[in-house]
Formats: C-alpha cells, structure tokens, sequence
C-alpha cells in the first residue's frame, strides 16, 4: 500500500501560489486557474502527498470558477471542517494525509449525483492523465475509465 504524506521536499516543491493555497488556506482566482475549464480523463491527486482525490468521471461545470466535482474519489482522502472564516459558515475539504487545503463542499451540486459540489483549488491538485495512470502508480483507478465514453 502507497504511504501518502507531506515531506519537506515536497513542500520545497510548491509554487509560491500552491503554498499559500495547502499550507496557508487560500483560494486562487476563479475562472483563471488550472483546471477549472479541463475535460482530460484522469484523476486528481494531493498536490503534496500524491493522494488520490478526485476522478473527472465525477468533474463538472457548476459555472463557479473552479474544478467542481460530485464526489470524492476515496472518501477517506478528504476530510471536512466547519469553517467560519469570512462570515460564512462552510464546510472546508483538505486532504487526509498531507492536511492541504482542498477548498469547500457545498449543497449545491447536481441532484441526480447526490446533491454536492466539491469546489476545489487548482492549485492543491495534480493531475494524472488515464494513460499515465499505470506508471505513476495509481492503476487501480484505470479500470474506472475502461468503459466510458468521454470526460465529464
């Protein structure tokens, strides 16, 4: 089994603007950041530890400016706090094993996929594209795109 965590050296990694997300619990600019507006097939993992977060099987355009998907891809990767930071109250998304920010969950995504939109940063994912799946070593997950027709 994969043993996923935040080291230094991945930490030295960051682009400054990756590091203010994970570490500091920022939010990057909507509609001008990696993956909002990506239909690849593949998956999302911690841009940190590597985990994997996030399948574009369950990516959609909820018009709000970031990567929007229905569900996590391992549901014990993503971890939720109540966060009332800005005077709102949400639900913070970081991730299991190395604690980066993610971004919020809210009631708002499509109700036909279980009713929730996990808005997450760019900037606290890397993605891995389904061919390269096997030798990055998460082909455990190829067989989630085996028999499916185009990206979300």
């Amino acid at each position: 089994m994969t043993e996923y965590r935040k080291t230094p050296e991945a930490l030295a990694r960051l682009t400054p603007e990756q590091f203010r997300v994970t570490q500091q619990s920022g939010t990057e600019r909507p509609f001008h950041n990696e993956f909002h507006d990506s239909h690849a097939e593949g998956i999302y993992v911690d841009i940190v530890s590597g985990e994997p977060l996030f399948s574009s099987l369950d990516k959609f355009d909820s018009g709000c400016g970031w990567p929007s998907f229905t569900t996590p891809l391992e549901d014990s990767h993503v971890v939720e706090h109540r966060d009332t930071t800005h005077g709102m109250i949400r639900t913070e998304v970081r991730s299991t094993h190395a604690d980066s920010h993610l971004g919020h969950v809210f009631p708002d995504g499509p109700r036909d996929r279980g009713g929730l939109r996990y808005c997450i940063n760019s900037a606290s994912l890397r993605f891995v594209p389904v061919a390269d799946l096997e030798k990055e070593g998460y082909g455990q997950y190829a067989s989630l795109f085996a028999n499916k027709g185009g990206a979300a």
